[in-house]
């Protein structure tokens, strides 16, 4: 059942499920909390209570926010754990995996882990030498810049379908029908436009000030990096010794909670069981 919690002047939208330790999970730009949909049960069934909430501006939250940064969504993050009754574990994917480490930095009693899935974390310089080497990072990088500066929904769904290389869920082609229609409401893309075009120097400033327990989870397929384990690593060392560590999901592109979710849960588990 969707829930609303009133953030400003604005509306962020979530859905409670299960009971025992709180999990929030912050999906990425040009999705909806759907993006969960095989990861979520999987945490209910080991007794956590998962929140999966729609970042503003996406799916069943508002528009019309001031701005859309990473640090915003942190503060959405923080209000909705503080609603629910933290401290919570932190699981952002890509745009927002760059929130859960301001989250964790800046409010470090709301945050007893960080899970971040494919983050964007650190400011990005163009690997000319990968782009010509890796097709799939090619690919993938033209979509995804394409559809930010043209607000195409075309050259999204296209990014989508690079995203998820190989292996795809069996529900793929319906979810994505679903997340075109909600993406050509008015003001949605817009959105995407905006938060895909803005650089994470404000997750990267917060890296070192992150003390609590982080995992970064990524696909080796991940087309948004020509070396993907490189990015992985390039983020924990940013973090103080100790902190951090990495898991690699064979075969997954961008979305491996989408395309290998009991792989993905499996990671997750085990390093909350730690």
């Amino acid at each position: 059942m969707t829930e609303f919690l009133n953030v400003g002047d604005g509306q962020i939208a979530y859905e409670v499920s299960g009971k025992g330790p709180l999990i929030v999970l912050a999906h990425g730009v040009g999705n909806g909390r759907g993006a969960f949909r095989h990861l979520a049960p999987l945490l209910v069934e080991a007794r956590y209570r998962v929140a999966a909430m729609d970042i503003r501006g996406h799916g069943e939250s508002s528009v019309g926010w001031s701005s859309y940064t990473r640090t915003d969504v942190a503060g959405d993050i923080a209000a909705l754990i503080r609603h629910l009754g933290g401290p919570a574990v932190v699981v952002g994917h890509s745009f927002s995996g760059g929130s859960a480490t301001i989250v964790a930095a800046r409010h470090p009693e709301l945050v007893n882990a960080v899970i971040e899935l494919g983050p964007f974390t650190r400011p990005q310089k163009v690997d000319v030498g990968g782009l010509l080497r890796n097709p799939l990072h090619r690919r993938g990088v033209t979509r995804l810049m394409g559809a930010a500066l043209f607000r195409s929904v075309r050259l999204w769904k296209s990014y989508l379908d690079v995203a998820h290389p190989g292996v795809k869920p069996a529900d793929h082609a319906e979810y994505v029908t679903a997340l075109e229609a909600d993406l050509r409401r008015p003001g949605r893309m817009a959105v995407v436009s905006k938060m895909g075009q803005s650089a994470p120097v404000d997750a990267g400033e917060c890296l070192g000030d992150v003390r609590c327990p982080a995992l970064v989870v990524m696909g080796r397929q991940d087309p948004d990096w020509a070396g993907p384990e490189t990015e992985a690593n390039g983020i924990v060392a940013g973090m103080a010794p100790g902190v951090g560590s990495v898991a690699m999901i064979e075969g997954a592109g961008h979305y491996p909670h989408a395309q290998y979710p009991a792989e993905v849960a499996q990671a997750v588990l085990g390093f909350l069981k730690d």
